[in-house]
């Protein structure tokens, strides 16, 4: 048989002065220099981020009137330099998930800048490619985008942007697979 929990009915609270042991007196020094002492604006890996989110920011901004989002202006800039793509393709260069894909994809054709049309090697497959509405918009929205861009990178001089776009470059040959 289980015994029933016993109620303990609460006594005067106690005053008692806490006690500090000599260890917790006199804490160890800082020392700054350790890794994890480092600001935000120290870590390379947060910088970028935050700087892609701010590029995000502007290049939504300036992308609201037409109704697209930047997603959907990567896809029409990938599809400008080729003869077309897979969505496959789309997802695996761009990183975004396939079913997002679709979604964009299916958004460019309402607007006419996009278009799906059989694989010329494989009927069953359907590739994407740019339509004359899609350049047309491309060539629009040029402007807007290096307006965009300068104002993002207005601290640097053309040297140090020229520099700062071969490392971002080289970082996304090699690492964005």
């Amino acid at each position: 048989m289980l015994e029933s929990p016993r109620t303990v009915e609460p006594g005067p609270i106690e005053h008692r002065e806490p006690t500090i042991t000599r260890q917790h007196a006199t804490p160890k020094p800082i020392d700054a220099n350790e890794p994890w002492m480092r600001g935000l604006h120290a870590d390379t890996g947060y910088l970028l981020y935050r700087l892609g989110l701010r590029s995000g920011q502007l290049f939504n901004s300036f992308l609201q009137e037409s109704g697209l989002r930047l997603r959907h202006y990567a896809v029409l800039r990938f599809l400008a330099t080729g003869e077309g793509a897979l969505q496959r393709e789309l997802s695996a260069r761009l990183g975004y998930d396939p079913s997002a894909i679709v979604g964009l994809v299916d958004d460019l054709e309402k607007l006419g800048f996009a278009e799906r049309r059989p694989a010329p090697d494989d009927r069953r497959s359907r590739i994407v490619v740019l339509t004359e509405g899609g350049r047309a918009f491309l060539r629009d929205t040029d402007e807007a985008g290096l307006r965009v861009t300068n104002e993002l990178l207005d601290p640097l001089d053309a040297a140090e942007r020229e520099t700062l776009h071969a490392l971002l470059l080289r970082i996304a040959e090699d690492g964005l697979h």
